[in-house]
């Protein structure tokens, strides 16, 4: 199937006289007639379903669309973006070990990676995704686990050149993880440019509709953990919490990370996400390929007038003409990037603020990817926890306005902006 008939149609097919929707399971527990037969879920030689903090029909079943919008062979969904990136690093890494990290990524991702996963022991480097092959090659040690990007960086706009990250992980026996929130499967498969693991932030334009808070976590199922046994020793050697089970040898090379991530991270961190929040993601995911043009569509149209009017100090869209990311972008992303733009408007942070304050339409919202336009001003709000220096290095700066297009008439959007700007 196309991506468009995957975004309504995947992940569940009912049987004759079954719900034609996919159903709310909102139960936390399930019945069954013995222990024995529990026991075995309890030992994952069986599946099924006894505890939704671990799985849940309805969750799986949209886990299983994402998974097939990626193009990966397993996927699970998790309370947020943040949980889903803490997972996905966490799955392979540990107190001692390290990983290299794009350090144009959300504010809130590089606070859990350079403050909270610091105190767990785990060190990261960070290096600009417009670093040299030479200064990414740097960036490796023995200790390594992994290396981490965002498609497009929320919200510098910056574009993670997919192949020489990969090409780099590869080199040194590691995966690559790309949180593709922006760029939505619709407009990126991350898998096909040589990532290993994808993660999300459904909240956004996966939802959509500001409903419902969630992530995801997608396995490519391509990266050979068996290859590194000693590195990848939770996945290669026994868990004793389950009995023993090795899971790149119970559920291969498709199942093995995922399985882990459910089995250990979820059971003892619990951070489902609800059966009722996977039921709205699900009717975002329905419109995500038509909703996905229209964003793109809108925020091409205002990146441009913004572009050629004198009152804005810069403006950074990686599909406008002359973006320094418009060439990669039109690599990894020919039919489009997303529908937030950054720019800048002359006076600097308090001629930021002022603009804000005067828009009728976009609202300030910390959210973005949404239905409706909103806008925020990251130095002030999600990035204030950042220095000076590390917004520099995240690319954020302080005059930065994040501009979030929605689905509203673009003549409008650009009036708004227009009136404001005055």
């Amino acid at each position: 199937m196309r991506i468009g008939t995957t975004c309504v149609q995947g992940g569940y097919t009912p049987g004759n006289g079954e719900p034609r929707q996919i159903p709310i399971v909102q139960s936390t527990t399930f019945k069954y007639a013995t222990g024995a037969e529990m026991g075995k879920l309890f030992d994952l030689e069986a599946s099924g379903y006894f505890y939704t903090r671990l799985q849940n029909p309805t969750n799986d079943a949209v886990a299983a669309k994402i998974a097939a919008l990626e193009g990966g062979t397993a996927g699970m969904l998790t309370s947020s973006g943040q949980a889903a990136n803490f997972y996905a690093v966490f799955n392979i890494a540990s107190c001692g070990d390290h990983v290299v990290s794009s350090s144009s990524i959300y504010g809130g991702t590089y606070n859990l990676f350079a403050v909270t996963m610091k105190r767990m022991g785990i060190d990261f480097t960070f290096v600009s995704p417009d670093c040299t092959e030479a200064e990414l090659e740097a960036a490796f040690r023995p200790n390594t686990k992994a290396v981490f990007g965002e498609t497009i960086a929320n919200p510098a706009l910056t574009v993670l050149d997919i192949e020489k990250f990969a090409k780099a992980a590869h080199a040194h026996g590691v995966p690559l993880i790309v949180d593709n929130t922006f760029a939505t499967p619709v407009n990126c498969r991350p898998f096909a440019w040589g990532a290993d693991i994808v993660t999300h932030s459904t909240t956004k334009y996966m939802d959509g509709h500001g409903v419902g808070v969630g992530g995801a976590i997608v396995d490519s199922g391509n990266f050979d953990w068996t290859k590194y046994p000693e590195r990848f020793a939770g996945l290669c050697t026994p868990d004793e919490s389950y009995h023993g089970v090795t899971y790149t040898e119970r559920f291969g090379l498709a199942g093995a990370f995922i399985t882990k991530a459910t089995a250990q991270l979820m059971r003892d961190f619990g951070s489902i996400q609800s059966p009722q929040n996977a039921f709205y993601l699900n009717l975002g995911l329905e419109s995500l390929h038509v909703r996905m043009a229209r964003h793109c569509e809108n925020g091409l149209r205002v990146a441009q007038f913004l572009k050629n009017d004198a009152r804005v100090a810069w403006v950074t869209y990686p599909g406008l003409e002359g973006d320094r990311y418009c060439e990669l972008a039109r690599k990894y992303m020919p039919n489009g990037t997303c529908g937030v733009v950054s720019f800048g408007v002359k006076g600097g942070r308090a001629a930021a603020e002022r603009f804000m304050g005067r828009l009728k339409i976009a609202a300030i919202e910390t959210h973005v990817a949404d239905a409706r336009t909103c806008t925020l001003h990251p130095a002030s709000t999600t990035h204030r926890q950042m220095s000076d220096e590390e917004l520099a290095a995240a690319g954020v700066s302080p005059d930065l306005i994040r501009y979030s297009c929605g689905l509203e008439d673009a003549a409008d959007l650009i009036a708004d902006i227009d009136q404001a700007l005055s």
